[in-house]
């Protein structure tokens, strides 16, 4: 008698023992596969330069193309898409508008006297503020420029077009203080961007068309 009875105990577990196997089986074949796919190696981004297409009669600007070669034109377009991704209707968080984000303050000190939407909506009163603004600012940094330009400062080699970029950034006064210091005294603006970021990254323009 006691000899069934564990027979028929051990069959029960058994039996239990089968079923929860089975289950389990079936519980992984819908489970979803999920493959560790090797992570893709991003290279790093290329830095677009931009110049303008003029449109036809009529027609809107709505696309850019890749300038050719470090000039004037070059130097504005990859400024500008830096300060502002080339959109003349922008207003960052601090109230700078346009292309170029111009402040009302540097507006007015260029004799530019428009309200907030006009200049927004005026793409060639923005293109003569910034003309505006590069002759302004090499004016007062001439000294500047004639004594730095191609010389290094911090590994950084100096030129015309970086001293005009700082500029635009920080102001010619903060970029006056930056080269006599021989870079011990910098600025930086309200989101981190250094004065030797643009020193660096405009560097080597031809500014002279």
């Amino acid at each position: 008698m006691k000899n069934n009875l564990l027979y028929i105990l051990l069959s029960v577990l058994i039996a239990v023992v089968l079923g929860v196997s089975i289950e389990g089986l079936k519980a992984e074949q819908n489970v979803p596969v999920v493959y560790n796919m090797p992570r893709v190696q991003h290279q790093p981004a290329v830095y677009p330069e931009w110049r303008d297409v003029q449109p036809e009669h009529n027609q809107k600007p709505a696309f850019r193309i890749p300038a050719v070669g470090k000039d004037f034109v070059g130097f504005k377009e990859a400024l500008a898409f830096n300060e502002s991704g080339r959109r003349y209707d922008v207003v960052n968080s601090l109230g700078y508008m346009g292309k170029y984000q111009f402040g009302f303050s540097t507006l007015r000190a260029l004799n530019i006297h428009v309200s907030h939407g006009e200049f927004l909506k005026n793409p060639e009163l923005q293109e003569e503020a910034f003309k505006r603004y590069v002759e302004e600012n090499r004016r007062i940094l001439a000294g500047e420029i004639k004594r730095y330009d191609g010389t290094y400062i911090n590994g950084i080699k100096i030129t015309e077009s970086g001293i005009l970029a700082a500029a635009h950034l920080a102001g010619a006064g903060a970029v006056k203080k930056y080269l006599r210091s021989q870079g011990k005294q910098s600025s930086q603006d309200a989101y981190g961007t250094r004065i030797e970021d643009y020193l660096r990254k405009f560097a080597d323009y031809d500014l002279r068309n």
